[in-house]
């Protein structure tokens, strides 16, 4: 069977060309217009920021030298020539690093208890009142937007010095960032088995426990998994102000000059947080299938 196929005559064709031309110069110059515009706030912002192509390219040679001189040790020879002077105190580091899992682990943990009890108010589709769900999402940035290390450092000044510190900062920063991801999980919900159990006349708790938390479960345990990733390479830094862990050894190493220590105590971290990476991903793939792996 064949078809015809209706040719246009060539006024009517040729307008249509032209519309089409001019609609694709149209799309390209808005294109190009924001392109230049891209570019143009990036040039305003490096300025502002101060930040200089030449110096960059004048000064890349001491970031290399500084990685040069972290992988050699005091005699000169490579650190990889003599394992056991490079590691010299891998018993004392392992501890502290221990430690910094420790904190991680404690930190989220509480932290997680906490967003999971707030997030329910702070959500959309399961708060109770407006006024109490803008009340705790102001809550929840404030948690999140000031620094974990800022908070380490103050309630170094309020404790002491030492891991309580820290794993208070890491809980109250965990609260803050668990509580947005769990709530946006709570607004995506499917609200039929809400409406079912609510209609039986069941408490608000009912509705959650029943409806809600069978829903969300698995995504706010995956997340909870990769939030504890983050923190173990943030109390790896809190050392720094004296909350506890390894930081506080590679700050040491750091002022001191001790070049070897610093490459040595890094690699510890480094495959520390791969190892609890490989584990988190063990994880979510065993609870909730193959596909959280990703």
């Amino acid at each position: 069977m064949t078809s015809a196929v209706s040719i246009l005559p060539a006024q009517q064709l040729q307008v249509l060309n032209d519309a089409y031309r001019a609609a694709v110069a149209r799309k390209r110059l808005r294109m190009t217009l924001a392109t230049a515009v891209f570019f143009a706030v990036l040039v305003i912002a490096a300025i502002g920021a101060e930040v200089h192509p030449v110096t960059f390219v004048n000064k890349i040679g001491n970031f290399v030298s500084y990685f040069d001189r972290i992988g050699t040790l005091e005699s000169g020879a490579r650190v990889w020539s003599d394992i056991g002077e490079w590691f010299w105190g891998w018993k004392k580091w392992l501890a502290l690093l221990g430690e910094t899992v420790l904190i991680s682990y404690v930190g989220t943990l509480a932290g997680a208890i906490l967003a999971f009890a707030l997030n329910f108010l702070a959500a959309e589709n399961t708060s109770p009142a407006p006024w109490l769900r803008f009340t705790i999402r102001r809550l929840m940035e404030f948690c999140r937007t000031v620094p974990d290390i800022v908070f380490a450092l103050i309630f170094v000044i309020a404790f002491g010095l030492g891991p309580m510190a820290g794993v208070i900062a890491i809980m109250i920063h965990s609260v803050g960032a668990l509580g947005k991801l769990y709530s946006e999980i709570v607004e995506n919900i499917d609200m039929k088995p809400v409406e079912g159990v609510r209609s039986t006349g069941a408490s608000w708790i009912s509705c959650i426990r029943f409806a809600v938390v069978p829903q969300v479960a698995a995504g706010f345990a995956s997340y909870t998994l990769l939030r504890f990733e983050i923190n173990v390479r943030g109390a790896s830094v809190m050392g720094f102000v004296g909350a506890g862990g390894i930081g506080q050894e590679l700050v040491v190493a750091v002022r001191k000059f001790f070049y070897s220590d610093v490459s040595a105590i890094l690699l510890m971290i480094i495959v520390t947080v791969f190892l609890i990476d490989i584990g988190t991903g063990w994880a979510r793939g065993r609870l909730f299938g193959k596909e959280a792996r990703a």
